[in-house]
């Protein structure tokens, strides 16, 4: 396993934000991945990031809800960077400013325009610093940078989740606006491979994401991908990825947090976890150091059909980011 690293800092985008090169994604401390963690586990956990230079903590106001914001202003008692929501979000947190502040998932139904319009609002009061958009497509991302700077935009991006790559990195990079990555490690896949599902408790949301539906979880049909059969090829890239990293003396997780890290200065990973050991590891992988033949090589185990079934099926994502032209809303706005 590679060993402790220093976390350095880096530019996120290009409106003046500075973060530390890995965050912490706090959602599975009190939401999603089972029943909420002990509160004074997690505060420890909060405060050995800090400590170990991490200035990045992604949280929300649906996370809980409510509950992982308030978790978070009890860690950040002194005012140190983080991200959340807003107005009830500043309450919740205890603090006078939000460094960071996402539209968690763009509201389909509001023309980005108008949204956009609010958060520069936002900004001229002094209740939040910069402004990112999270799961937006390419226009929605022009259209929104063109009513006020977007710092960040946040998407998830992984070695087996690579359909960004298309159109939103490439558009972030033009405008100089940030990536956030969220799930680098596959929500787990990459640490344990198959047997992550082992650890899923009975209200775990993953169980209902396609590419971790364990066997029998729901009768074959025609049209249907069997889950088994699924998991079964998916395990292939694990072992591809985990006798790589055996080659490099690290962990699976390491090389892909790794993998992530050398798709540019201007990523910013965020995995999540809820163990101090898993954490430590996780900034390890700033220690290790690819070559452009690994990053190929890498990226070839999950070409093309080497992946199989959709990432999450029931969440928005970017491709259902588009949003009603500004001139529709003008138009029935005395209507509203």
């Amino acid at each position: 396993m590679a060993g402790a690293a220093a976390v350095r800092r880096i530019k996120l985008g290009s409106q003046g934000l500075e973060v530390s090169a890995r965050g912490l994604g706090c959602m599975s401390m009190s939401f999603a991945y089972g029943q909420p963690k002990p509160e004074e586990d997690m505060i420890n956990l909060l405060c050995h990031a800090i400590n170990s230079g991490v200035t990045f903590l992604d949280t929300s106001d649906v996370y809980g809800p409510h509950t992982n914001e308030i978790l978070i202003g009890k860690a950040l008692k002194g005012g140190l960077r983080r991200k959340a929501a807003c107005e009830a979000s500043l309450k919740r947190l205890d603090i006078d400013c939000i460094d960071l502040y996402y539209q968690h998932r763009v509201d389909t139904t509001v023309p980005i325009e108008v949204t956009m319009g609010e958060l520069k609002k936002l900004v001229e009061e002094g209740k939040i610093k910069y402004v990112g958009l999270s799961e937006a497509c390419g226009s929605t991302i022009r259209r929104a940078h063109a009513v006020h700077p977007l710092t960040a935009v946040q998407i998830e991006w992984s070695l087996w989740t690579r359909d960004v790559e298309e159109e939103i990195v490439p558009t972030c990079r033009e405008l100089g606006i940030g990536i956030v990555a969220y799930s680098p490690i596959g929500r787990g896949f990459f640490a344990l491979g198959p047997k992550v599902v082992d650890t899923f408790s009975d209200n775990d949301f993953r169980k209902l994401v396609p590419r971790f539906e364990p066997e029998n979880c729901w009768e074959k049909t025609p049209g249907k991908s069997d889950p088994n059969k699924n998991m079964d090829h998916n395990k292939l890239v694990f072992e591809k990825l985990k006798a790589m990293a055996t080659r490099k003396g690290c962990t699976p997780s390491q090389l892909a947090l790794a993998w992530v890290h050398h798709q540019g200065n201007d990523v910013c990973p965020i995995p999540g976890t809820i163990k101090k050991e898993n954490f430590n590891q996780n900034v390890g992988a700033l220690s290790v150091i690819l070559t452009l033949e690994e990053v190929t090589e890498l990226e070839s185990f999950s070409s093309g059909e080497a992946i199989k079934v959709s990432k999450v099926t029931s969440i928005p994502t970017w491709q259902d980011s588009e949003t009603p032209p500004l001139s529709s809303w003008r138009e029935n706005d005395e209507d509203r």
